[in-house]
């Protein structure tokens, strides 16, 4: 018979030691305010908002208002005194405010190259290749140096005092690794590249979450009594499976040889939160033919409901083996899997809540906010290496920004979310624009229609491979509930799949009854799509209707509806020539004004003016109430004329004042203003303009017909139909958009001179000559 080798391991290593060091690094390790509080605390003391700011600014109005104000504000970040980082939060631990403990590497670096103390040398790498051994080790340092409890706790708080030492852990230890910089640090991993050297280690792992399960306790120590002597067992649990003790194993049981029956006791036996998540490879890490593979996470603790299906993440935790077991293990033979006990994460898109500030951003933004021009340089930062579509930039902007959702006292609900649709011809940059728009969101979906079932889209009934039971499988507009879903060829999508989200565009609900589950999943998300005209290419002989092409109860459900037509202009052809060309030979956006905004600069302005609420005032309600009204004159007539874009319904109107409503948050302020109607209403006018003949959309850019054409929508706003106007009003609103008071005499003169108008009442009211004729003409219209 061969004797098994046998090998002795180094003796080299002192874990005493090595715990007398981390005890030192507990008790004397001290940090500074991070980075992110410190940003918090600047923020909340700059005051951002700018309640006289106007939207739609003027050369003038930007000098008059930068003249007047000398210097943008900086926040100010006061010096922090320097604190016991970690005995701060053990004395929350000892006061059952805190369960879990989170040692960051980089803090353990910096101790470790102080030199205070001799056996920190080494620390670092000690841990990063053997994690899981660390983590008792710290956790016997911090027993060692728990201080007491600083408030008045009872055994009633929690059960644990009153049974042995390895169940009064009330914390859990978890090592955040190091930051990554140059060849230092854990850098991300993509699933195919974990190893089998990689075993014990504690690695980081980046990929997409396609499923997570629900959180269930997990045993860490079962205790059990024994109906003879009485004692109490504690079995501690450290794999995935276990047997449970039958016969009594106490003293005075082998002493009377008495078998006595140990019965389990659910009370004194100690439990932890479960969760099992399944991370994919990102599509960009699989290599061609391939497919992606999946990595399973196990996460306990605190370190449970942090990640949510369809994030992408890094999660840093020790690369362990599992052998499997029961039936598997005879299927499987000698094969073994592997999971990973999950640390650390981090999201790479983060929530608007959750976004960390840093004080440079919250500089620059303030510095745009001083120049005066904001809602420009914002629209343009929108994809820069797209030519043109400036409007359609601004809208997409104000998609992101959405709302107020309201909820009224008897529960109704009243969206703040805008939908937005883009139709045109092919090759207008539609589909880059949605690419990028998802990449700003932080839960950004992109999907296109021709891929897409209406199970896909909303839920999917599936089979729990766990526990066998029938579960809800979110689909992508579930995945994509508090941001924005881009569905892409929405006209190519079946009739049957696209009404599955007509509930969701205007309900933001998903309303399930499969296979005997019957539930409402939010889906609290925007929709925008992209789509072609019927023939591909819009056909100017025939009405915009038969062009588009999609219900009208789904038209109807979309805010704004940009129709983008590909028309031949030499002019415009040269410059996006030059434009694209540009992009493509220095792999860069042409040279601008200005700095475009970041992607992640863009987020967190977003995230600050989404906590604004903004309320209408009576005098904007009266105004948009007004111009709805002649919308729908309009959109008669032009119904009447075989020229309908899309039919003006009352969700139209509740589509104004999303727009307004979203251009008041931009703007930081918390009233809306008459010029935040005017701006969604010129999108909404701009929306169409690529409808009209070119000799009918040419407008006369001279400053007599824009002061005209002020005058005329605020008389034909007003509601009432009378054509007259408080001269004083007139010249409160011509001077805001930067004219002068001679300008607007002469075109008052020059127009009185056409007899468009009369000057009546010694000058303090202007009438228009005919307004009533032409109500009268319309009513005669309507009755006949």
């Amino acid at each position: 018979m061969s004797k098994l080798p046998v090998i002795k391991l180094s003796d080299e290593i002192d874990y005493d030691k090595q715990q007398g060091a981390f005890e030192a690094f507990l008790t004397g390790f001290k940090s500074t305010l991070s980075t992110e509080e410190a940003a918090r605390d600047a923020l909340s003391n700059l005051n951002m908002a700018d309640e006289d700011e106007d939207l739609t600014d003027t050369p003038r109005r930007r000098a008059t208002r930068s003249g007047g104000r000398s210097r943008a504000r900086r926040p100010r970040v006061a010096a922090q005194e320097p604190k016991l980082k970690y005995m701060l939060q053990l004395q929350e631990i000892a006061n059952r405010t805190r369960d879990s403990i989170t040692i960051e590497l980089d803090d353990l670096r910096s101790f470790e190259d102080s030199g205070l103390v001799e056996e920190a040398a080494g620390l670092v790498k000690a841990v990063d290749k053997n994690a899981a051994h660390y983590i008792e080790i710290f956790s016997r340092a911090i027993d060692k140096v728990m201080p007491p409890e600083t408030v008045d706790t009872t055994y009633n708080d929690d059960v644990l005092d009153l049974f042995p030492a390895m169940l009064t852990r009330r914390y859990q230890v978890y090592f955040k690794p190091l930051t990554p910089s140059g060849d230092s640090g854990n850098k991300a991993l993509a699933v195919r590249n974990v190893r089998g050297s990689h075993l014990g280690h504690l690695i980081t792992v980046r990929g997409i979450a396609t499923r997570v399960s629900d959180v269930k306790p997990t045993v860490l120590v079962n205790a059990y009594t024994c109906d003879r002597c009485g004692c109490e067992i504690f079995q501690e649990v450290k794999t995935k499976s276990f047997a449970p003790l039958v016969d009594c194993p106490s003293q005075e049981c082998k002493n009377n040889d008495a078998r006595g029956q140990l019965f389990m006791s659910t009370r004194a036996s100690k439990f932890l939160p479960f969760q099992e998540i399944k991370i994919q490879e990102m599509a960009d890490q699989v290599p061609v033919g391939h497919i992606p593979r999946t990595l399973t996470v196990h996460a306990h603790g605190s370190q449970t409901r942090c990640v949510n299906p369809g994030d992408v993440v890094d999660i840093a935790g020790i690369f362990l083996p599992t052998p499997y077991t029961g039936f598997k293990a005879i299927k499987a033979g000698l094969l073994t899997d592997t999971y990973l006990e999950a640390m650390h994460f981090e999201q790479h898109k983060k929530q608007y809540d959750n976004i960390v500030i840093d004080t440079r951003t919250i500089q620059r933004i303030e510095e745009l906010r001083a120049q005066g021009n904001l809602y420009d340089t914002l629209a343009k930062s929108i994809a820069p290496e797209i030519f043109g579509h400036e409007d359609v930039k601004k809208c997409l902007l104000l998609l992101l920004i959405g709302g107020v959702t309201k909820e009224m006292g008897d529960g109704m609900r009243i969206r703040g979310d805008i939908n937005v649709c883009l139709m045109g011809d092919p090759g207008v940059a539609k589909s880059q624009l949605l690419k990028y728009i998802t990449k700003v969101a932080p839960r950004g979906i992109y999907t296109t229609g021709r891929g897409s079932s209406g199970v896909g889209l909303t839920a999917a009934v599936m089979r729990d491979p766990v526990t066998d039971e029938m579960v809800l499988e979110g689909g992508a507009l579930v995945l994509a509930d508090n941001g924005i879903c881009c569905i892409d060829e929405f006209d190519k999508m079946d009739d049957s799949d696209r009404t599955a989200i007509h509930e969701v565009m205007e309900q933001q609900t998903i309303s399930i009854s499969k296979a005997g589950i019957t539930t409402s999943l939010n889906a609290r998300t925007s929709i925008l799509a992209a789509a072609n005209p019927l023939y591909g290419r819009y056909n100017p002989k025939i009405s915009p209707v038969e062009n588009i092409n999609l219900p009208a109860a789904l038209l109807s459900r979309f805010d704004i509806l940009f129709l983008i037509l590909d028309t031949p202009t030499r002019e415009g052809d040269e410059e996006l020539g030059r434009h694209v060309t540009f992009v493509h030979m220095e792999n860069r956006h042409p040279e601008m004004d200005f700095e475009p905004l970041t992607p992640q600069e863009m987020r967190i302005y977003i995230a600050q003016a989404r906590t604004k609420r903004p309320v209408i005032p009576k005098e904007v309600a009266d105004y948009i109430v007004g111009a709805y009204v002649n919308m729908r004159k309009a959109a008669k007539k032009a119904e009447r004329d075989n020229k309908s874009f899309t039919h003006a319904s009352p969700r139209t109107l509740l589509g104004i004042i999303r727009l307004s409503q979203a251009l008041a948050r931009l703007r930081f302020a918390d009233t809306v203003v008459i010029e935040d109607a005017d701006e969604a209403l010129r999108l909404i006018e701009v929306s169409k303009a690529s409808l009209q003949e070119k000799s009918d959309w040419d407008e006369d850019n001279t400053v007599s017909s824009k002061i005209y054409n002020i005058i005329r929508t605020l008389a034909f706003s007003s509601g009432d139909g009378s054509g007259e106007l408080n001269m004083r009003s007139v010249r409160e609103r011509v001077l805001a958009k930067g004219f002068t008071d001679d300008q607007l005499a002469d075109v008052i003169d020059e127009y009185s001179a056409l007899d468009v108008w009369q000057v009546a009442g010694e000058g303090t009211r202007l009438v228009f000559v005919g307004a009533e004729v032409d109500d009268a003409e319309e009513m005669d219209v309507d009755m006949s």
